[in-house]
């Protein structure tokens, strides 16, 4: 239950303002259909994020459990940094039309996810906790929780949120995780 609660709260926090999100805010406003974005976005996020829980999986069991501790601690300070960078969405995420709403949304999705910080964090997650089912299922609903809103809401709830204070919880909590991690206090490995 601990690896899906930390893969959802930290994912959840860590995409309010990321540029998935902003997608999903751009795909709502230009067609306007939440049902297609939304299980687009669900089916993106689940194939993209169980591959890179299966890469954490896999990198789990080719490193010792010392050199992975400090691999993941290290991945996950990193992604408390990366976390107070701001992101932007590039013009070109979202332009193939011909594959329809929840296809366009699909495919926009997956490829915006690629090295993105929340595919980033769930290789971690996954390398880090034993449960990859839990793992992803909890990624994969920190996305749906913090993009089914943009999609459904729109631009004006995004721009009521404070983002930096979000943002520096998110960083917080990677913080807390990477260095009880590094000092393998409690029941890390």
């Amino acid at each position: 239950m601990e690896a899906f609660l930390v893969s959802t709260g930290a994912v959840a926090l860590g995409e309010i303002g990321d540029k998935t999100q902003l997608l999903a805010l751009l795909l709502a406003a230009k067609f306007r259909r939440p049902v297609p974005i939304i299980l687009g976005i669900l089916v993106a996020t689940l194939v993209n994020h169980a591959l890179a829980g299966a890469v954490g999986t896999a990198i789990a069991g080719w490193l010792g459990p010392g050199p992975l501790r400090w691999l993941i601690g290290g991945s996950f300070i990193a992604m408390a940094a990366w976390m107070l960078i701001p992101d932007k969405i590039d013009d070109d995420e979202a332009t193939p039309q011909r594959f329809g709403v929840f296809g366009t949304t699909a495919i926009a999705f997956f490829i915006a996810e690629m090295g993105d910080k929340t595919q980033i964090a769930t290789v971690a997650l996954a390398a880090r906790y034993a449960d990859l089912t839990a793992v992803v299922a909890g990624t994969t609903l920190g996305m749906m929780l913090a993009n089914v809103p943009a999609v459904l809401l729109g631009h004006q709830a995004a721009t009521k949120l404070p983002i930096g204070l979000v943002h520096g919880i998110a960083a917080a909590i990677f913080a807390v995780l990477g260095l009880l991690t590094l000092f393998n206090v409690g029941r890390l490995f």
